[in-house]
């Protein structure tokens, strides 16, 4: 419980040197969600914050959506064949009257960073599902100076990658460029899912005056997350999927990429962006 990470012998090869040492690994394990006592998914995350990974993976999946629909998150005792607990499995219980949509019947119960439906059928099921409509919240505006300057924000708060090199990262900012919350995971899916996670924990959902940051590419997925917690502005610090693209330009959802140093591009929701200011500065 709360491995993030753990040391394995390595041999170094540096200008024809040859040397052995310990080296420090992100640790990564399979996380089994269950669902009032039925399994619902498994993802392979770094163990922390799982109970936060599984509260936002039904955010995603349009199980919870407040506060009071989770009535608690447990460690499953015995999840093992000898009896002893793994910190492997957690079994999350909703409150009475918590509608179940029947997830599985609408994707794989194995989850990665590249899982989700496909074309049509994604960008409907998420239609369908999202309970706050981005296009509906109060105008977020942002300057390019300020999207700029999160990456490099981002990165100062990656305490784990700086140790392994081996972690995505997803942050959540206000419109005014202020860090709420960061968190480390090797799927980028499941960094983004304990953010929104700890959001529904604190009552905080949605967080439609937020910035969503990731560390690495904008798929379909990422977006989806975003539009389920109610986020209207999602950045990546490399490129979107065709289908991303898609499901921000139907949802109203602001997609930034490759966001790196002042440079970036705007693929959808650019109401959000000043870019008249940007214009008449160039």
């Amino acid at each position: 419980m709360g491995r993030v990470t753990e040391r394995r012998k390595v041999i170094r090869i540096r200008d024809g040197a040859v040397s052995s040492r310990p080296d420090t690994l992100v640790a990564e394990e399979p996380l089994e969600i269950r669902l009032n006592g039925k399994p619902l998914a498994i993802t392979m995350r770094t163990p922390g914050d799982d109970f936060a990974l599984a509260a936002g993976f039904l955010v995603s999946e349009g199980v919870l959506a407040e506060q009071a629909d989770l009535q608690n998150i447990v460690y499953c005792a015995g999840a093992t064949v000898d009896g002893s607990n793994t910190y492997n499995v957690v079994d999350v219980k909703t409150a009475p009257g918590v509608r179940i949509p029947d997830i599985t019947l609408e994707r794989n119960v194995y989850t990665t960073s590249s899982c989700g439906l496909c074309g049509k059928a994604s960008l409907d099921a998420v239609r369908t599902t999202a309970r706050w409509p981005i296009a509906d919240t109060p105008p977020v505006r942002l300057t390019p100076e300020l999207l700029a300057d999160l990456p490099d924000r981002l990165r100062a708060s990656q305490r784990v990658f700086d140790r392994t090199g081996g972690l995505h990262a997803a942050a959540l900012f206000t419109e005014d460029g202020e860090l709420v919350d960061v968190r480390e995971d090797v799927g980028r899916h499941n960094a983004v899912d304990k953010l929104v996670g700890r959001a529904l924990q604190n009552g905080d959902l949605p967080l439609s005056r937020s910035v969503l940051l990731v560390s690495g590419r904008a798929s379909f997925e990422l977006a989806q997350k975003a539009v389920m917690a109610g986020i209207p502005v999602l950045a990546a610090v490399s490129a979107p999927s065709s289908l991303a693209v898609d499901l921000a330009a139907e949802s109203g959802l602001t997609l930034v990429g490759f966001l790196r140093g002042s440079s970036m591009n705007v693929y959808a929701g650019e109401d959000r962006v000043a870019l008249r200011a940007a214009a008449a500065q160039a």
